[in-house]
């Protein structure tokens, strides 16, 4: 895995932080208003195991150059910016999470750039926030008397009482002013209704269920208007989920962005049949669930799912290291599967053969045994 913090050599272009493979996915994520690429810092490196993951900072926030927007700009010219930095990196189709400001970004690609976007995430945001007054108010009050008022009353907007996360408090205030007011400027201009039905791109919304600044409501109806669109809605987060919240808001991004879940149970169910894993799910409590996640991601939607390998040497490979490590009970399963994957009875047997050789005589006896007991059941059953 790689990361790469960027300095951003073309002022041009946003500030950017990139982490993963440089083969994997892109994913670009993108910030609320007044915050950093450090929004992101609980939940960007464990994405950036699957995907190519590019944080970006709006103007004059982190790193990001002020002069790239001024008064009036808009979401659009946002999107703008965020397309230049894809190009920059060689990105043509990606996918896009955003939170609050960030979000907006991602819903105007989504509507006006569809070819770009692969799926989405909004997270913490709105269609509309507000109406235009109360952004025109805060502008106003931030072109004339700076950051400082605002970033002091941050935590109570941001987070739930209680929690705060200090280093993004500091960004706030380390914010250039008049590029905060431009932010402002196209919140209030800001409103996509119309266009919500119009996404095609595979959408997730996330709602902080305490959030004062866009609540559950904002995200329902951009739930209610995006064809397909699902809705989670977090507990115990206020406006900035992915700090408060970093795990819930992985989870969901994780399920949303690699499908891997839907497609492993897919591929669990054509290997190992309904029945098992109808019984598997139905035996599934509150403990276990993790571990069922777990196998149904990794196991089944990566390794089972990746093409590299047939399903019949996928077989094989499993049954050779059950015996080996004396698995009896999970063999009789495989050995089910291995001839739903395409395996003959004498294909079965030539690879336990082989078992006595490099996994030991008694190893491979049992191993017979239990083929024996399974095929035979399996044929009187028929």
């Amino acid at each position: 895995m790689t990361s790469t913090p960027s300095t951003t050599p073309d002022r041009g272009l946003l500030h950017h932080r990139a982490e993963g493979p440089s083969t994997a996915p892109p994913l670009l994520l993108g910030p609320s208003l007044g915050t950093s690429t450090a929004l992101w810092d609980a939940v960007a490196p464990e994405l950036s195991v699957t995907h190519r993951v590019v944080r970006w900072d709006l103007p004059g926030h982190g790193h990001s150059p002020a002069d790239l927007i001024g008064p009036g700009a808009t979401v659009g010219e946002l999107a703008g910016l965020v397309l230049a930095l894809a190009d920059s990196l060689g990105i043509h189709r990606f996918a896009y999470a955003g939170v609050s400001l960030g979000g907006a970004v991602g819903l105007h690609l989504a509507v006006h750039h569809p070819e770009r976007v692969e799926s989405l995430a909004v997270i913490c945001s709105s269609a509309h926030f507000g109406g235009s007054a109360p952004w025109e108010e805060r502008a106003a009050r931030v072109r004339r008397e700076g950051l400082a008022a605002l970033a002091d009353s941050a935590p109570s907007r941001w987070f739930t009482p209680g929690f705060t996360v200090p280093g993004l408090v500091a960004d706030h205030r380390a914010a250039d002013p008049a590029a905060y007011a431009a932010c402002c400027d196209a919140l209030a201009a800001f409103d996509i209704r119309d266009g919500l039905s119009s996404i095609t791109a595979p959408t997730v919304l996330l709602a902080g269920r305490e959030d004062p600044a866009t609540p559950p409501a904002h995200l329902r109806e951009i739930a209610d208007a995006v064809p397909g669109a699902a809705l989670t809605e977090i507990p115990d987060a206020s406006h900035l989920a992915p700090c408060e919240r970093p795990e819930a808001v992985l989870a969901a991004l994780r399920s949303h962005f690699s499908g891997a879940p839907k497609r492993g149970t897919a591929v669990r169910r054509q290997v190992l049949g309904d029945a098992h894993v109808d019984r598997a799910q139905e035996r599934q409590s509150g403990f276990t669930a993790p571990f069922q996640d777990f196998i149904s991601r990794y196991a089944w939607g990566e390794i089972w799912a990746d093409g590299t390998l047939s399903r019949r040497e996928r077989s094989l490979i499993t049954m050779t290291a059950l015996v080996a490590q004396g698995q009896y009970e999970e063999l009789a399963l495989h050995i089910r599967a291995a001839r739903r994957n395409g395996l003959s009875d004498d294909e079965i047997g030539a690879a336990l053969l082989q078992t006595a050789v490099y996994c030991g005589v008694p190893a491979a006896n049992s191993a017979f045994a239990v083929a024996q007991r399974v095929l035979a059941e399996d044929d009187t059953g028929r």
